[in-house]
């Protein structure tokens, strides 16, 4: 039986950080979803320019139709002194929002940090951010949909973006791991034909991924030692996400009175079985240690792991879910930035499957 309680914490860095977290304020959801894109985009502006990022990377944006008509944003980073007549590898970026928040400008940093540190290792690519839709305007299943459309949209365009059709990876943060990993199953068990026609996703990075969603959590919660061991009861107050904030994010999905077995796996990647997920690509985790999220972002890797498929998994001892957003005050923010480039690498190189394996600091 598992347990993966050693890895909760709080670390002695968080601590040191913890009280200078801002209170938590009673914005409506619409307030709170201004208020946050309106702060990433300006962290991520700010990171533009004091990390130089602008220089080493060359931008460019792309318009998108969805399957319903309306037009989704894309944009696309590549390494400032590659010729654009070098086709490259392709890692195609979720953003994490909850699928509330984020915006296509809040993840330019970001994206053109895992350009500049791939190619500083020798190995360029161009990085693909797309903008899906987010609640709650936009209910389930938009979002899911406007990931397929773009995927495929790559596909199709990939002279465009000098990109190679062959060597192309996707990934995610949070709920943007959600859809990585649910776009990767469906491309193999779903029903979108000209999704499964495209040439097979050659690796997914999963960093804090949410895949489970909290009412289908007893497929894994089962596997523990103890109930009480379970990250969604020891860190249900967790900072940053705790489980209050994941309900309410679930609340915006409008997914009540689904048809939910139709709509399963889409929803709950993480649950999916050992003969769904054997035919997997090679797979990446990041994993906070003080997370919700922490529990079902291990059972995925020890599911895919023990089915075959290659995996590579990092746990972020004692540090709760989104840390990465305090940057420099955290040492943990520039391991977090190269286990992320690492494994994008990591899951082009065709790896072979090993065993599960749990790399902590």
């Amino acid at each position: 039986m598992a347990d993966f309680s050693e890895f909760k914490g709080p670390s002695a860095e968080w601590l040191v950080l913890d009280p200078d977290i801002p209170p938590r304020s009673d914005l409506s959801v619409e307030e709170l979803k201004r208020v946050t894109n309106d702060n990433r985009e300006e962290s991520a502006a700010q990171a533009m320019v004091n990390e130089g990022l602008r220089r080493k990377v060359q931008i460019q944006d792309y318009s998108i139709i969805a399957r319903d008509g309306e037009p989704l944003q894309g944009r696309s980073y590549r390494p400032a002194g590659v010729p654009l007549s070098q086709p490259l590898p392709v890692y195609i970026h979720l953003h994490g929002g909850g699928h509330l928040f984020g915006t296509l400008a809040s993840e330019d940093a970001t994206c053109s940090r895992i350009v500049a540190s791939v190619t500083e290792k020798g190995v360029p690519l161009v990085v693909f951010n797309i903008n899906y839709r987010h609640t709650p305007e936009h209910r389930y299943p938009t979002g899911w949909n406007d990931v397929e459309d773009a995927f495929v949209w790559v596909h199709e365009n990939i002279v465009e973006i000098a990109g190679l059709v062959d060597q192309i990876a996707v990934g995610g943060i949070s709920a943007g791991a959600q859809l990585a990993a649910s776009l990767t199953l469906s491309q193999l068990h779903g029903e979108n034909k000209r999704l499964s026609a495209c040439p097979k996703i050659q690796g997914q990075v999963l960093m804090i991924p949410w895949l489970v969603q909290m009412d289908s959590y007893a497929p894994r919660q089962e596997m523990l030692r103890s109930p009480e061991l379970s990250s969604l009861v020891q860190c249900a107050r967790a900072p940053i996400l705790p489980t209050s904030q994941i309900q309410l994010f679930s609340s915006l999905l409008g997914v009540d009175g689904l048809d939910y077995a139709a709509n399963y796996r889409k929803l709950n990647p993480g649950n999916a079985t050992a003969e769904e997920v054997k035919d997997l690509p090679p797979t990446a985790f990041g994993v906070a240690g003080n997370d919700p999220l922490r529990d079902e972002g291990l059972f995925y890797a020890k599911l895919l792991s023990e089915n075959g498929v290659p995996t590579n998994i990092n746990v972020f001892r004692g540090l709760p879910h989104g840390f990465r957003r305090f940057g420099h005050r955290l040492a943990a923010s520039k391991r977090w930035d190269n286990v992320m480039s690492d494994a994008i690498i990591w899951a082009l190189s065709k790896p072979s499957a090993n065993f599960f394996e749990i790399k902590a600091d």
